[in-house]
């Protein structure tokens, strides 16, 4: 099934809005999938590793990526869900946030991998 996301004749600010609703949506698709496996990791981790310091870490970043999700939600329900612009300075304030919002999400799955190659290693080690 292949739904088009944006028509030919729709303006270029109403294109980037609905390009960037769906990235959101996999933002907090992809979060919630993270909350998922995080709750494996630690229950795996505990039950063949159980080292104190990576557990620490892993409950740490199953808060961040909870907290995370509550405010990609809340951005989706208040900035999203209501953006009226009409001058160029509100289009610039909306452009930045979203940017600022990126760039947060990107951290998180950058220190989300590091956390669980970081465990995947320590399993391995654990069961060699």
């Amino acid at each position: 099934m292949n739904t088009k996301l944006f028509y030919n004749h729709e303006e270029d600010r109403s294109i980037m809005v609905k390009k960037d609703k769906e990235e959101l949506r996999n933002w907090i698709s992809n979060l919630e999938f993270i909350a998922e496996e995080l709750g494996y990791l630690i229950e795996i981790e505990s039950r063949i590793a159980n080292q104190k310091t990576i557990k620490q870490e892993l409950h740490n970043l199953q808060k961040e990526n909870a907290e995370m999700v509550v405010e990609m939600r809340r951005y989706n329900n208040t900035t999203l869900g209501n953006l009226e612009c009409d001058t160029v300075e509100c289009d610039a304030f909306y452009l930045e946030n979203h940017e600022r919002k990126r760039t947060e999400y990107l951290a998180h799955i950058r220190k989300y991998r590091k956390t669980k190659t970081k465990t995947f290693s320590l399993i391995l080690l654990k069961t060699a």
